[in-house]
């Protein structure tokens, strides 16, 4: 495992709270995990789920699988030591912004339940939720909009999950949407009921 805080790193305390923070924003902030396979709607609910909270004034930010792998995990592979890694500095990120009181969208397949429970424990109980995009493989598969279920079925891709690499679902996460059969609207408005924002 490898080390989590930097020596003498001694932690800043502000002088402006989440709680001011959200009084300005008019809304409390709170972290959405999805998690699901590749091309089981992930990045899709959460870019339809955004637009429709900052279009009734919410404050976001959405964190997509492969977006930080260009910057912050960009030297990071697919090893299971290295998913690891992957899930936590995210999840390190997502507590910053919640800190900052933001609604934060984070939409990454995150295959092992230790990693989700980590960052779960990372805040209150009541300021994570976890949202099981369910979809079979075989509809994933179909949908293989990046081709890299064909690259890992020939080989190409190894320590692929769902392939040859474990999918761990969740057990009790507090959304599970049929993103295989239901539609995008139907699963965007699950998602902002959950949140007591039906906008």
């Amino acid at each position: 495992m490898r080390q989590t805080t930097s020596p003498n790193a001694i932690w800043q305390m502000v002088q402006v709270s989440r709680a001011d923070r959200e009084r300005m924003n008019g809304h409390q902030g709170t972290i959405l995990w999805f998690t699901g396979l590749s091309g089981s709607g992930k990045s899709t609910l959460i870019h339809g789920v955004e637009k429709r909270l900052h279009d009734a004034g919410c404050r976001t930010c959405s964190l997509d699988g492969d977006n930080v792998r260009h910057g912050l995990c960009g030297d990071l592979g697919f090893s299971n030591q290295d998913r690891v890694e992957n899930i936590r500095r995210i999840g390190e990120v997502a507590k910053l912004m919640l800190d900052a009181g933001l609604i934060v969208l984070c939409g990454f397949i995150s295959p092992f339940k230790a990693d989700r429970l980590r960052v779960r424990g990372l805040v209150a109980p009541e300021d994570f939720m976890e949202i099981y995009c369910h979809c079979s493989l075989e509809i994933c598969e179909q949908r293989d909009v990046k081709g890299l279920y064909r690259k890992a079925r020939a080989g190409l891709i190894p320590e692929f999950t769902g392939i040859s690499s474990p999918y761990e679902p969740p057990e009790s996460p507090e959304l599970v949407l049929n993103t295989g059969e239901d539609s995008v609207e139907m699963c965007v408005a699950k998602v902002l009921e959950i949140l007591g924002r039906p906008v």
